[in-house]
Order: C-alpha cells, then sequence, then structure tokens
C-alpha cells in the first residue's frame, strides 16, 4: 500500500513542472508554475499531517519542483503581461526591486532547502515550512485574490 500511495504521489508532481517548460506565453506559464505548486503544497501537507504516507523520495522531489519553478516564475512577469485573467497583482510591475527580493528569496530558499535532501518527516517539514513561508508572504504582497 506505501508503494502504492508513492508511485500515485510520484506520479502526480513529476509533471507538476512540465508545463512551466512549454512556453505557451507568460500568464500561461505562470499559472501553470502555480498549478503545480499548488498539488505540490497539498502533498506535501498531506504527508505531514499524516493524510499520506511520508515518503522522502516523494518529498524530495515535492522541493526539486520548487526549484524548479522558483527558477522559472519570475520571468513569466514581462511587461505587458498583467492582462487577462490573473491574480497578480499590479505591484509586481510597480515595485520592482521589491518583486525581484521577494523571488530571489524564493529562489535562495527553495535550493536551500532542496539542498538538505530530507529523509525523515521532521526535516522534510522544516524545509517545506521555509519554502511555503515564501509562498505566504509572496501571495500577501503580490496576489490579488479573485473569488
Amino acid at each position: 500500500m506505501r508503494m502504492l500511495a508513492a508511485v500515485l504521489a510520484t506520479a502526480i508532481i513529476l509533471p507538476a513542472i512540465a508545463p512551466a517548460v512549454a512556453f505557451a506565453g507568460p500568464l500561461e506559464d505562470r499559472q501553470a508554475i502555480m498549478k503545480g505548486n499548488g498539488r505540490d503544497t497539498k502533498l506535501g501537507g498531506d504527508m505531514l499531517k499524516g493524510v499520506t504516507p511520508f515518503d522522502a523520495a516523494v518529498a524530495n522531489k515535492i522541493l526539486a519542483n520548487y526549484v524548479a519553478a522558483a527558477k522559472a516564475f519570475p520571468g513569466r512577469f514581462p511587461a505587458g503581461s498583467n492582462g487577462g485573467d490573473t491574480e497578480a497583482s499590479p505591484a509586481i510591475w510597480s515595485k520592482p526591486a521589491e518583486w525581484r527580493a521577494a523571488t530571489t528569496k524564493f529562489q535562495t530558499d527553495t535550493i536551500a532547502a532542496a539542498a538538505t535532501k530530507v529523509s525523515t518527516q521532521p526535516e522534510f517539514g522544516k524545509a517545506f515550512g521555509m519554502v511555503t513561508a515564501n509562498c505566504k508572504s509572496c501571495h500577501e504582497g503580490f496576489r490579488i485574490k479573485k473569488d
């Protein structure tokens, strides 16, 4: 059963960053990246809550996916890409230094978290918390929550 859960979890998170490399357009790319982050966040949270059995390989893949997303995400906000059905705040474009600082911190923290190569649930909890703290701060300052 544990193996089945790990296989299913891996099947869910492995394609999470693939859409980010598709280059459909900046809006579509960043939405695909965020969708992948959402899947990884849910799976990571479920492992930490015990809803899904902890699997170190899956946990490390989640962290690696976040690294890929953190590297790809900032480049998906060129000038003029703030239209359309987006939750991106105008602050991304009006406060570029703050945006750069937030995305640089996200990159630094995700790289550090992934480098720990977690092997236990508590180690994953610490690394995952470091990564997801960035999500929260960025969502508060650079996201417009839509209903």
